[in-house]
């Protein structure tokens, strides 16, 4: 295994929505990723995982949402997003990815 499995920890999975593809158009890829990693760690990783050169890492949380489960109140869990921005040249597909 030629990547340490602890790359695998940081990030979690690619996010594929709407915004994310708007995103793709200025070289840039979402993944969901630990909620303690750091911008170091995601860019390591990503440069490892994927074997391209990393411009940017910007992150943001997005906190669960409280909602009803058979009448108890309960929370989603937090969510921790990664928007890396690739350097010119450089593409990561993401249906071929984790």
């Amino acid at each position: 295994m030629s990547v340490k499995a602890e790359y695998y920890d940081v990030i979690r999975k690619p996010i594929i929505t709407e915004k994310a593809t708007m995103a793709s158009e200025a070289n840039a890829v979402v993944f969901e990723v630990a909620i303690d990693a750091n911008k170091p760690q995601i860019k390591q990783a990503v440069e490892a995982l994927f074997g391209v050169k990393v411009k940017a890492v910007n992150t943001s949380i997005t906190k669960g949402k409280v909602k009803r489960f058979r009448g108890a109140l309960g929370t989603r869990k937090d969510v921790k997003k990664a928007y890396v921005t690739l350097e010119a040249g450089n593409t990561i597909d993401i249906s071929t990815g984790l």
